[in-house]
């Protein structure tokens, strides 16, 4: 006897292209339900049946993924109109037919798969890390204020997933804004004891194009957060950083106190 779970199929649309110069279209397929299944099952049971709703035969959908554990940022795409990890986008919770979608912000090397080099080449000009003067043991560093510590957590959680930029109409191809994610990691590592040495740098990397001035406040980054990071709060921040940093490169940091 077949029950109704065997005989429920999940109906999904992929916008796919098979280059990053090639035209994109839109591949209808159909895959068995399973309890508490997410995107990424579906997309991995297409993978090993490339067959569309059609019955033809097709290529294996292309897509990026990792830890499947909502950490790792990778499986990134556009969900029902919506940038989210797929790994976390549960099958029950979404109206069919379930469609997806690369995430257009950044360029497009094959179907749901994108160059995210764009945000990481931003996080490289903000030096988004804790330099270390050689690779012997430095022993403890300073300790981090509790209070500091537990609102710096929360900006560290963030993935790089590119949801935000995704989500920011400031972000595009016509423009250089970096976009909300490496400017908060500009806060992060301002607010290390360690990493503040490099604040000057930071400071004055976001002061010039692409940088802040280059963001609208539509807050759609603060909403899109998978991780519920205060993305605003931290450009609201660093905006006053920036101003006093303008201050300091005009009359010199010998005459200006932070």
């Amino acid at each position: 006897m077949v029950t109704a779970t065997e005989t429920k199929k999940v109906q999904i649309e992929i916008f796919r292209q098979d280059t990053p110069e090639s035209t994109p279209y839109w591949e209808k397929f159909e895959v068995n339900y399973r309890p508490n299944m997410n995107v990424i099952s579906a997309l991995m049971e297409i993978r090993q049946n490339p067959v569309n709703a059609d019955g033809k035969a097709t290529t294996p959908v292309a897509w990026d993924m990792s830890c499947l554990e909502e950490v790792c940022g990778a499986c990134s795409m556009v969900i029902n109109g919506k940038p989210r990890q797929s790994c976390s986008a549960l099958i029950d919770q979404l109206t069919q037919p379930i469609q997806l979608a690369p995430m257009r912000t950044f360029p497009v090397v094959r179907d749901l798969q994108v160059d995210r080099t764009r945000m990481f080449d931003s996080l490289k000009k903000v030096k988004a890390w804790v330099p270390i003067d050689g690779s012997y043991d430095l022993g403890e560093g300073p300790r981090m204020p509790e209070r500091k510590r537990q609102w710096a957590y929360e900006l560290s959680k963030c993935m790089t997933c590119g949801v935000c930029l995704e989500a920011c109409p400031n972000v595009n191809s016509g423009a250089s804004f970096m976009g909300p994610a490496p400017l908060s990691q500009v806060r992060l590592f301002n607010a290390h004891p360690t990493g503040s040495m490099n604040k000057d740098e930071r400071l004055n990397a976001i002061m010039g194009d692409g940088g802040l001035a280059n963001c609208g406040n539509a807050q759609n980054c603060v909403v899109a957060c998978p991780k519920g990071i205060p993305l605003t709060t931290s450009i609201a921040a660093l905006n006053r950083d920036t101003t006093v940093q303008m201050f300091k490169n005009f009359f010199g940091s010998d005459h200006m106190v932070d």
